[in-house]
């Protein structure tokens, strides 16, 4: 499909004519970018809402400039504009059809901080936890935070007014917006903020859309008993978190028309909230708050029964903690199974059926365990929990980002049955709260389904999701049936059907029943004082379609395709890729460390990110746009920028892994249209080395001469900056054989199996030879088995046919000889974690068990050197007592499956050797990923935001230490300096 069949639409509910969208908007002149093809229509057709509708066009604004400029466009030809940050939101609010107006990309800068009076201005595509570093040194932040804080921008934060884990304390984003700048639907520009009666009056005089603004309001709420029937329809009072329709309570109690009341009327706490259906924000001025104090705490409550978490709320909640959280049992049995999560549950007791988190804070450590003790005396008193672990300042992330989790962990559970976000956002009064969720449970097992609870229930919010499989037309039906009697219930509670995270499209539907039909036509007349063309994000909150329809789960083509991996732990290769929720997890930059998704990192692309990839190949598998649905050009473009890093696969907390989701299509691919003829070159590059090892020195000198290697790199689609990488005189199973140990050597410490990888056995011989002779001298018996080649690089280019054959003969060959007590230790990460990964789902079923005993004992060089200093086998004494600083940069693939503290712990045996790690993701490289000449760039632009800067800042005496072949060549490249593999430096360190 291209541009012309997917341009022409229907563009507004009030012209019968078919508008050519797609001439319309390439016609804006636009500072930022204007992406009007098929691919970036599809990738912005979701959010992560359950919902899938194909926007008209993508773009990205520069400036307020280029935002006027396009609000009178649409306007004139009654377009509708849908504003887009990260696209978080999870019903519904960033996806239609309409015009995307992505500001994450260019609108995003810190405009002003004043520290004094305590408030930021900024662009409302700044992300809240880069904001929040910036305020730090001036001892500010700004209290609302989400799950989704190292990634969401706070233009989406004041859309859909959210809250966070702390609004017990910091309330939500309303509550700290002063003032707003934006664009109108004429294109004029305003700026709304505090307000008194007389200025309301100047205002409302005013010929513009802004005084009719102005007027229209004032009106509205001239009347006492429409104020007061405004505020009778509107959720309990008490209720801090109330998100749903519009905040006409907010403006009706203001001092401008109650003289008693306290608080200024502000059009700005009727747009928090608002969706972007209203205006098109363009600045924000926010209040801060000062830093937390210092001395803070969890006690992390283990509950017997789900409903003792609520009694135990209740009391919690009057010791005035900062937070009270909710994770029940399911979000804590898919922890255990995910490789980031796992190591949060480090303080988890047996299996509880529900943990009630509670965070409070003092003046001093002494008030701190103070109120720490009457909480833990009050519960033990009233019988509520069986333990209570407190959790130090400096561990308290760890258990955050539990929690945080919960959204991604749910939506990895394997297969279409999902928990899905239909009334995860109602918030009850906490002294209801029990009685709304068993008497909502009793509802929900009338129905036939389950649910899970999680997050906020100090605030009377739980995100509660039943369990359905909305490919099912009957479940689709149960889908409404729920969001229906839910809404009847929390209105009979005083409840708000939304507490942050908006109506969007899901709840909109339900408006008024739970305000009623005088205060909702009102919120629709509130609609049209803003927006009489209904060009902002139209279909939300106001006239919403039916919330079952345009829902992106459908049966897939691919259901019965016979797949080279095995994807029965994610109940089908369609079910793996749509364990993407759209939670942007993937779109987190460098500063908050961890390796996914480096391509996003480098370019803030959408199109680079592991949720596009995962949208891509979901939406075209679903629907093909092309016969060959395996050869779609616009999945295989976004693949072809995906590293193979495996970020997503540890980080992504739906356990995403677009590395296998990759090499499953290209293999498909290849049976479709052929292997291109430089993939099976570079494929071939070990055979290669092989036959040069003939005549090494000829080899060396082909290709690394100007000329041939240069025609050799061009027919290869290398860089030609980069260099062939050379062979050593021998190869390392030749050195081995031509050097034994002397006969009768002892090895008091046992054998070792050292599988000599494809890199090490051509290339990287001198770090082969540096670990056998290191091992020999630390009293073991190294031993190269038959093994054959780990088939990385045919993994990573998708060949997964010869892949498959090279994993079943090494399981069959080496599944015999290794065990716990004689393991196989690899040299080179990517290669060794294959065993541990790929092979476990590439090998037959009969092997697989095979392959999961192998795997459980196929270790990394750093460990199985720690698991012997913890031993007690091997000791520092065997090591110089030279001083030595170390810069480790640790190898994507060992962050993403194993771990890079296990370097650090080997290089420091050393008594004197200390070694920092570098906050650093993948490096760029990523095998042959940057030795391609259309990577090349992409490659040096990811080594440029933490990696190289660091080196070059390293002291010249600092050793730089990389375990990744490909990664020493980057840094070579990209700094200039020599990295050598940890075993090396272990290796020298010998006495």
């Amino acid at each position: 499909m291209n541009d012309t069949k997917s341009g022409a639409r229907s563009v507004s509910d009030n012209t019968a004519t078919t508008i050519n969208t797609k001439e319309i908007l390439s016609a804006l002149r636009l500072q930022g970018e204007l992406d009007l093809d098929f691919t970036h229509d599809v990738i912005y057709s979701t959010d992560a809402s359950v919902y899938d509708e194909r926007p008209l066009g993508v773009c990205y604004p520069a400036d307020e400039a280029d935002i006027v400029d396009i609000v009178k466009t649409c306007a004139a030809h009654g377009i509708p504009i849908i504003p887009r940050a990260t696209g978080t939101s999870l019903a519904g609010q960033v996806v239609g059809r309409g015009f995307v107006c992505d500001i994450s990309r260019h609108m995003n800068r810190i405009l002003e901080i004043n520290e004094k009076e305590r408030w930021v201005r900024v662009q409302p595509g700044v992300v809240l936890d880069e904001l929040n570093i910036a305020l730090r040194p001036h001892g500010l932040f700004f209290g609302p935070e989400t799950s989704t804080a190292n990634r969401c921008c706070v233009g989406g934060m004041a859309g859909n007014n959210s809250c966070g884990s702390h609004s017990l304390v910091y309330g939500n984003t309303r509550d700290h917006l002063l003032e707003a700048r934006v664009v109108l639907s004429d294109g004029s520009v305003a700026t709304f903020g505090p307000a008194s009666a007389d200025d309301i009056a100047r205002k409302g005089a005013e010929p513009t859309t802004e005084g009719r603004i102005y007027r229209s309001l004032a009106a509205m709420f001239a009347d006492r008993e429409t104020r007061a029937e405004i505020v009778k329809a509107f959720p309990d009072p008490s209720l801090k978190r109330r998100n749903s329709g519009y905040a006409l309570d907010e403006l009706a109690v203001s001092r401008a028309f109650d003289p008693d009341s306290s608080r200024d009327f502000n059009i700005c706490r009727l747009l928090a909230g608002s969706e972007g259906t209203l205006a098109f924000t363009t600045e924000l001025k926010l209040t801060l708050d000062p830093l937390p104090p210092e001395h803070r705490m969890l006690i992390c409550v283990h509950c017997r029964t789900l409903w003792e978490a609520f009694d135990a709320n209740l009391v919690a909640l009057e010791a005035k903690p900062d937070a009270v959280e909710l994770i029940d049992d399911h979000i804590l049995q898919l922890s255990k199974d995910n490789i980031a999560q796992r190591k949060n549950r480090f303080f988890v007791q047996g299996d509880p059926a529900a943990l009630l988190v509670i965070e409070i804070s003092a003046d001093s450590e002494e008030d701190l365990v103070e109120k720490a003790d009457h909480i833990e005396s009050e519960l033990r008193a009233r019988k509520l929990g069986y333990a209570y672990p407190r959790i130090e300042k400096a561990k308290m992330n760890a258990v955050w980002n539990l929690r945080k989790a919960g959204l991604g962990l749910l939506n990895g559970v394997p297969g279409s049955k999902k928990p899905v976000a239909v009334i995860e956002d109602t918030a009850i009064p906490p002294k209801h709260l029990k009685a709304f969720h068993q008497e909502l449970q009793k509802e929900l097992k009338g129905l036939g389904l389950d649910s899970v609870y999680y997050a906020h229930i100090g605030s009377g919010e739980l995100h509660l999701r039943p369990i359905l499989d909305l490919k099912r037309p009957e479940d689709r039906e149960l889908f409404h049936t729920v969001a229906l009697n839910t809404a009847k219930l929390v209105k009979k509670y005083g409840g708000s059907l939304s507490g942050e995270h908006g109506d969007g499209r899901l709840r909109g539907e339900f408006l008024p029943l739970m305000y009623g039909e005088r205060v909702f036509g009102m919120m629709r007349e509130v609609k049209g004082i803003f927006d009489p063309q209904n060009i902002f994000n139209p279909g939300k909150i106001i006239d919403t379609p039916k919330m079952n329809e345009d829902l992106r789960q459908r049966p897939s083509l691919i259901d019965g395709v016979k797949t080279y991996f095995d994807f029965s732990d994610r109940k089908g290769w369609m079910c793996a890729i749509e364990q993407c929720n759209g939670s942007g997890d993937c779109r987190k930059a460098p500063v908050f460390g961890g390796v996914m998704c480096p391509s996003f990192r480098a370019t803030r692309h959408e199109t680079h990110s592991t949720r596009a990839r995962a949208n891509i190949m979901r939406e075209l598998l679903l629907q093909p746009a092309h016969k060959k649905i395996f050869s779609q050009p616009e999945i295989l473009a976004l693949l072809s920028t995906c590293l193979s890093c495996k970020g997503c696969k540890a980080e992504c907390p739906s356990n995403v892994d677009i590395t296998r989701l990759k090499s499953e299509y290209l293999q498909h691919h290849y049976d479709e249209s052929g292997v291109p003829f430089t993939v099976w070159l570079t494929s071939m590059l070990p055979a290669i080395q092989q036959l040069g090892m003939v005549a090494p020195k000829i080899y060396n000198a082909t290709v690394g001469s100007r000329l041939v290697g240069g025609l050799i790199k061009k027919v290869m689609g290398f860089a030609p900056q980069r260099s062939i990488p050379l062979i050593y005189r021998e190869t390392l199973k030749h050195w081995m054989k031509t050097h034994p140990e002397p006969a009768g050597a002892a090895h008091p410490n046992g054998r070792v199996y050292l599988f000599a990888d494809e890199f090490t056995n051509y290339e990287d011989v001198p770090v082969g030879i540096d670990f056998i002779e290191l091992l020999r001298a630390l009293g073991y018996e190294v031993v190269i088995p038959n093994h054959e080649d780990s088939g990385r690089i045919l993994l990573s280019k998708g060949l997964l046919k010869r892949a498959k054959r090279l994993a079943e003969k090494n399981v069959e060959k080496l599944s015999a000889i290794v065990t716990e007590e004689t393991p196989l230790v690899g040299i080179e990460p990517s290669c060794i974690l294959s065993f541990r990964d790929e092979y476990l789902t590439l090998v037959p079923t009969p092997l697989q068990e095979r392959a999961r005993q192998l795997g459980r004992n196929a270790l990394l060089y750093d460990e199985f050197i720690v698991r012997e200093i913890d031993k007690g086998k091997i000791k520092p004494e065997s090591f110089t007592d030279a001083r030595l600083n170390i810069l480790l940069h640790g190898h994507c693939h060992q962050k993403s499956l194993a771990s890079v503290e296990p370097s650090r712990k080997m290089l420091e045996l050393p008594k004197n050797y200390h070694c920092d790690i570098i906050p650093s993701g993948c490096c760029g490289m990523a095998g042959e990923f940057g030795y391609e000449k259309a990577n090349y760039e992409l490659s040096m632009r990811v080594g440029e935001e933490v990696l190289f800067p660091a080196v070059r800042e390293a002291a010249a005496d600092c050793a730089i230490a990389a375990p990744g072949t490909s990664c020493r060549h980057q840094i070579q490249d990209g700094t200039g300096r020599r990295a050598l593999h940890p075993i090396t430096l272990l290796r020298r360190a010998l006495k």
